[in-house]
């Protein structure tokens, strides 16, 4: 059964939420969609999307509540000037343990996406990792694009695809093991920082896990190395 989205802060103009795995933005399967586990919780009126999470994807989500702020959000969105972080759990052992991976990105067979070589209008994302156990890894990622499937696509590239993705050719699991857990961004002048680790999933659970994202901390207190690419 897929666990309930939960509220974790509330504002005048919007909401941050969770969003479990399994959770679709546009419906296509039998579990409510965002907007519609919203509004079987009460909140109704000018519920708006300014982005976007794969539906297997968890993770920290702001859904705007009036139409300005829906505009002031997505141009944000738009311009990179919120910050994102997830983490992701692989089973095979990356090319290498930390750096970038900048490339554009092109439509595949049956609704995947592949990297490519090129860099007209790439997607770019930065990532470290950390051994759990048994081979297995644990990647934190910094996106600085937003393209559909861009951290998938990201890590199958590294050799390292996500547990629990199939599409990619990941390790068969019980969801897939990506989860935004950080989201950052100036609002009417405050900034505003969330950060929510993954509370499902078999790897996410393990006590080795835990214990290595209790001790990074938030990821954007990381030393990330020098962006190779404007943003």
């Amino acid at each position: 059964m897929t666990a309930p989205l939960r509220i974790i802060f509330e504002h005048a103009h919007f909401l941050i939420i969770n969003k479990p795995a399994g959770v679709s933005m546009h419906g296509g399967s039998d579990t409510p969609t965002v907007m519609e586990s919203l509004h079987n919780m009460g909140y109704h009126g000018s519920l708006k999307l300014v982005h976007r999470l794969d539906t297997p994807t968890s993770g920290i989500m702001v859904i705007a509540t009036q139409p300005q702020a829906a505009a002031t959000l997505a141009e944000a969105f738009a311009q990179r000037r919120v910050s994102k972080y997830y983490l992701a759990v692989s089973s095979a052992k990356p090319k290498k343990k930390q750096g970038h991976i900048l490339g554009d990105m092109a439509a595949a067979r049956r609704g995947s996406y592949k990297l490519l070589k090129s860099t007209e209008n790439p997607a770019y994302t930065q990532f470290m990792s950390h051994s759990i156990d048994s081979g297995y890894r644990l990647f934190i990622l910094r996106p600085l694009t937003g393209k559909t499937h861009q951290l998938r696509v990201a890590l199958r590239s590294l050799g390292s695809p996500i547990v629990g993705d199939g599409r990619y050719g990941g390790q068969t699991a019980d969801r897939l093991h990506l989860h935004a857990c950080a989201l950052g961004f100036k609002y009417e002048g405050e900034r505003f920082d969330f950060y929510q680790p993954p509370d499902a999933g078999t790897w996410f659970l393990r006590d080795e896990t835990r214990a290595i994202v209790e001790a990074l901390g938030h990821p954007s207190d990381i030393l990330w190395p020098k962006l190779l690419w404007p943003r």
